[in-house]
């Protein structure tokens, strides 16, 4: 028994494979409560959206009571903060906006570019309430469409499902109770009819991030959708990350947090698989990633 899901949403394309017997008549209802799920998710996070709560957040200071779960999200973004010296932030928006990716895609610099301020200077967080010191232009584009897909995850398994695999854009949630891995290519970030590698995915997730898909040229250099809140400067020493953690919302926040600093930060709070492709094509990776990689 095998059923497809494939639809656009959040910008971009998913495929949602079940192996599982979803009933007579109910793949309607389930579609139906994944993009609900979604629409929901995005209405509250998106910055590129006018009714959006980081919308309103970047127009009105105050303390904003925030969804039940923007608590793991909020979490390891504070985690990872701390952890990264402030480089993974989502007060990283302003500089985004600034840069041209704003809410039109306009990719046209705008204004010189300024450092995000510091997170315990701007807000104050405590489940669920977020204190908003100053008008902040907040960005999950790091780690959120991770946990979009653990939560797209949980609608499923909420209709009895155990084995299937999300791939929303690349970003990519296996769950197999029958134990069947899935083997996944892994795209060549300056050739993207080619992979430089492939790997066994099983009942974990694999999230990938590349300068690649999104760039453009600003006034005096070329960014792409990670940019160095302190050099203020998109990186240019790493041309791909990919990691597998047992969570979309680890992998891919630590996919970012890859551009930043080095692998052995991050390992010594998180457990995950790792490679890195560098300007110069040298490679790095975890010795028990579970795959192959080829010469580039």
């Amino acid at each position: 028994m095998h059923t497809q899901f494939k639809f656009e949403a959040i910008g971009t394309g998913w495929v949602i494979d079940v192996w599982d017997n979803v009933g007579l008549g109910k793949e309607e209802d389930i579609l139906k409560q994944v993009r609900d799920r979604i629409d929901i998710f995005d209405k509250n996070y998106s910055r590129f959206r006018d009714d959006s709560l980081v919308t309103e957040i970047s127009q009105k200071t105050g303390t904003y009571v925030l969804p039940a779960d923007a608590e793991l999200m909020m979490d390891i973004y504070y985690a990872l903060f701390k952890l990264t010296g402030g480089l993974l932030t989502p007060l990283i928006g302003q500089v985004m906006v600034d840069a041209g990716y704003d809410a039109k895609y306009s990719l046209k610099q705008i204004r010189e570019l300024e450092s995000p301020l510091d997170w315990d200077d701007v807000l104050e967080y405590s489940h669920p309430n977020l204190k908003v010191k100053e008008q902040v232009i907040l960005d999950f584009g790091a780690a959120g469409k991770g946990y979009l897909i653990d939560i797209v995850a949980d609608v499923l398994r909420g209709n009895g499902l155990e084995n299937f695999c999300i791939d929303a854009g690349g970003d990519i949630l296996h769950n197999r109770k029958d134990g069947v891995p899935i083997k996944i290519g892994l795209e060549n970030p300056e050739n993207f009819e080619q992979v430089i590698g492939v790997c066994d995915l099983l009942n974990q997730s694999l999230c990938g991030s590349a300068g690649s898909r999104r760039h453009w040229n600003g006034l005096r250099q070329n960014f792409h959708h990670i940019i160095h809140p302190k050099k203020l400067e998109s990186p240019k020493d790493i041309l791909a990350t990919w990691v597998i953690a047992d969570t979309t919302l680890v992998a891919d926040a630590l996919a970012t947090s890859l551009f930043f600093v080095s692998p052995e930060t991050l390992l010594s709070q998180y457990d995950f698989k790792y490679v890195i492709i560098y300007a110069d094509y040298s490679i790095l990776r975890s010795n028990n990633f579970p795959g192959e990689i080829f010469t580039i």
